[in-house]
């Protein structure tokens, strides 16, 4: 599968069908830190990802009124 990361960004390849959470967990990236985006939707780290997929991976940005 391909994976897109921002922040920096990077792509990689690494081998799917297995749950997003594995994924992350093999790339170092705690999943409450991250977006995880398919084919324009957003999914959750229990998805199931396959090798013919496209994701990108996105940080967190949160902010508040001043």
């Amino acid at each position: 599968m391909h994976v897109a990361l921002r922040t920096p960004d990077r792509q990689l390849d690494v081998t799917g069908n297995r749950l997003v959470r594995e994924v992350l967990a093999e790339l170092s990236i705690d999943p409450d830190t991250v977006l995880v985006i398919r084919d324009g939707e957003l999914i959750t780290r229990y998805d199931r990802v396959e090798d013919a997929d496209t994701i990108e991976i996105r940080p967190v940005i949160s902010g508040g009124a001043t």
